[in-house]
């Protein structure tokens, strides 16, 4: 097994729970910015807590049929990203508004007893997987991705930050990521890129959707927006 240790995320102090912030509709990826509304009480108390300690929170996301369940404790999918909060603005009527970056794939444990009013969970970090006998040229890989990439949303050349971003000479893990976060298919199918460890597998099932998208785009490739709206919780 091979990692990536440049892209290693900085988790000293991190003693391995987390709490938890389930959505119905949201994945985050390592390396990935996602801003966030938060107004939900017990959610402005997980960042304000956040905010106290190590500024850590997992972004899980629900299973579905999750909304007779959601004031309570409804099941999540059990791969999460581990992210940081790197950016953190309190409004006058005690809502946040964050962005939370993704440092870490993760898998919940085991969910704590707490009485906190929102969730903790114990998680299990797991790294990038690099196979020593790669299955797929990277380099070609890389090339191919991001051509069809270009082609899906041809406006992105003059998005400066991205270009350069996208042309930078990043390990293909981290070059999937950022491109599975963009792209416009339902959570599930993010979260099935989010799970793939073996990050040649998981190029190839990021291509696989790429062009999927092209098929069905035909002659009307998307409009990307950037950056991107916050979320709501």
């Amino acid at each position: 097994m091979m990692t990536d240790p440049e892209f290693a995320a900085d988790l000293t102090g991190f003693n391995g729970t987390a709490p938890l912030f389930p959505l119905p509709n949201v994945v985050m990826f390592p390396h990935v910015a996602l801003p966030l509304h938060v107004f939900e009480e017990r959610y402005k108390q997980m960042v304000a807590d956040a905010l106290e300690e190590e500024r850590l929170v997992a972004m899980a996301l629900l299973k579905p049929g999750w909304e007779p369940e959601y004031e309570g404790q409804p099941p999540i999918h059990e791969m999460v990203c581990l992210g940081r909060i790197t950016t953190d603005e309190r409004l006058d009527s005690g809502k946040y508004n964050i962005v939370v970056t993704g440092i870490h794939r993760a898998v919940v444990v085991e969910e704590l007893d707490t009485s906190l009013p929102y969730r903790v969970a114990k998680l299990e970090l797991y790294r990038d997987f690099y196979s020593r006998e790669p299955l797929v040229n990277r380099k070609s890989r890389q090339h191919e991705l991001l051509t069809s990439f270009r082609k899906l949303f041809p406006n992105t050349r003059s998005d400066s930050l991205l270009s350069q971003v996208l042309e930078a000479d990043l390990p293909l893990g981290v070059l999937s990521d950022l491109l599975a976060a963009v792209l416009k298919v339902d959570p599930l199918q993010k979260l099935s890129l989010l799970e793939e460890l073996d990050v040649d597998l998981r190029s190839d099932l990021l291509l696989d959707k790429i062009r999927r998208l092209l098929s069905a785009a035909g002659a009307s490739p998307s409009r990307r927006l950037f950056p991107p709206k916050f979320s709501m919780n």
